[in-house]
């Protein structure tokens, strides 16, 4: 690769998430400065297998996997401290160095035990009311950037002060509290600091909040970071960074299926305000897209297949694509591959090239459908609506190709077969977006190049 020193890249999931992010981000990493997560929180669960081994990341960006790249974690990412440290501990255990190379920008909202118990609250309510739920992780990240955007968050600089973090904290209890005993009929948590950790069979829910942030914050302490100016240091030195998304495009608080989408923007226009940096610094935009689509959770999804009934299609994508959730386990729905989605993503990213991942899943299928259009209320559209309602009354419009064996384990474009040469040509006259990468297992090792995002343009 003949790289261009000042670089930057931003890897964004082009579809519903679950692209295969981790392993390109890693792939990707070898020879940058530094590589940055700029939105989400431990919802996010990128796989790294590595020679056989398989490592799984929910918050620390995956580049951590090389020696001497440095890993930041941006303001646009809600932090779950425990969850963090959760995290080092098993890399640590692997002989992985990671608090040397570890930054973590003090302006990153918090996420507190009782984000979790807000989310858990909120999702049982609307099944008990008759509502569709969204769906969420359960794990805090909606009601945490809502206290962001309320300006009642605690960020992470706020455990530098035990006496400033608690009256924070006794605020911001007093109100979520409030809410879930008054509105959504739910336990309460308490602030005092000499509360007993609570136990149910035997296990512990969760510790007194104000202790459980005070044990952590001197672990902390020397790895926050003004993230922002080390960042533009870096670039200013003439050094090569990686920006990493979570979730996808479709998540997209603004962009995506609403109300059926996370809590931050995925786009990769984000990776500029949830890092600290200027846009002009962005130099390229890599879209990565499945062979096929799947969504985990509820909303919308024009091309689903039965993906649960043996011998169907969909259901050798879920089989063969091992599509389980990195972080919550539960199964993703899978279907055919959506090129008026993608053509959306191209748009609203400004994709410069795409990464077409898991292609080897849909070998030993004799033919393959590709949507590329829908119908809609009686007139042909060949790009996704920006409204759920709209996208949950598409029907899909397919074009059917011949299917292929033998991509597994590829690394060279013109070793594949002429079938899946012609699928992925044909994706790229469907979104006018050229296809530069194609991943054709889950190891880093099993990937084609056709243009490297970081050669000399």
């Amino acid at each position: 690769m003949n790289a261009q020193r000042g670089r930057n890249v931003v890897v964004v999931g082009a579809q519903w998430g679950d692209e295969g992010k981790g392993k390109l981000v890693d792939w990707l990493s070898e020879g940058v400065h530094g590589v940055v997560r700029f939105q989400g929180g431990h919802n996010a669960g990128h796989t790294l297998v590595i020679h056989g081994e398989r490592t799984a990341l929910h918050l620390i960006p995956s580049g951590i996997m090389h020696p001497g790249v440095y890993c930041y974690i941006g303001n646009g990412v809600v932090l779950s401290v425990p969850k963090l440290f959760d995290e080092m501990a098993s890399l640590e255990s692997a002989g992985v160095d990671v608090r040397s190379r570890l930054r973590v920008s003090t302006l990153c909202p918090l996420i507190l035990p009782i984000h979790a118990v807000l989310d858990a609250a909120r999702e049982q309510a609307r099944a008990d009311e008759g509502v569709e739920k969204i769906g969420t992780t359960g794990r805090g990240i909606g009601p945490a950037y809502e206290d962001k955007v309320a300006r009642r968050a605690l960020r992470v600089q706020d455990l530098r002060s035990p006496e400033q973090f608690a009256d924070k904290l006794r605020a911001l209890l007093a109100l979520h509290n409030h809410t879930l005993r008054h509105y959504l009929h739910s336990e309460s948590m308490s602030f005092d600091p000499m509360l007993q950790p609570y136990l149910q069979d035997g296990q512990v829910l969760f510790a007194p909040v104000y202790e459980e942030a005070m044990r952590f914050a001197p672990l902390l302490i020397p790895m926050m970071a003004d993230v922002s100016r080390e960042l533009n240091d870096a670039h200013q030195r003439g050094e090569n960074l990686l920006f990493e998304g979570a979730q996808g495009t479709f998540l997209d608080i603004d962009h995506g299926s609403y109300p059926f989408v996370t809590s931050s923007n995925c786009v990769a226009g984000n990776a500029a305000a949830g890092a600290g940096v200027g846009p002009g610094m962005l130099h390229y935009v890599l879209g990565l897209a499945k062979a096929y689509c799947t969504r985990v959770g509820g909303g919308p999804f024009p091309t689903e297949l039965d993906w649960q009934t043996q011998g169907t299609p969909g259901w050798h994508m879920s089989t063969v694509g091992a599509e389980k959730g990195v972080t919550t386990g539960r199964s993703r729905r899978c279907g055919w591959f959506d090129a008026a989605l993608l053509k959306r993503s191209v748009q609203v990213n400004g994709i410069t090239g795409l990464c077409i991942t898991k292609l080897d899943v849909l070998d030993g299928l004799p033919e393959v459908q590709l949507c590329t259009g829908y119908e809609l209320d009686g007139q042909r559209i060949d790009i996704l609506p920006s409204a759920a309602e709209e996208i949950a009354r598409c029907r899909p419009v397919y074009e059917t190709l011949p299917g292929w064996d033998c991509t597994a384990h590829v690394t060279r474009y013109e070793d594949l077969p002429q079938t899946a040469r012609n699928y992925l040509e044909r994706i790229e006259q469907c979104t006018g977006v050229p296809v530069h990468i194609v991943s054709t297992s889950p190891d880093r090792d099993h990937t084609i190049t056709r243009c490297h995002p970081f050669a000399q343009a």
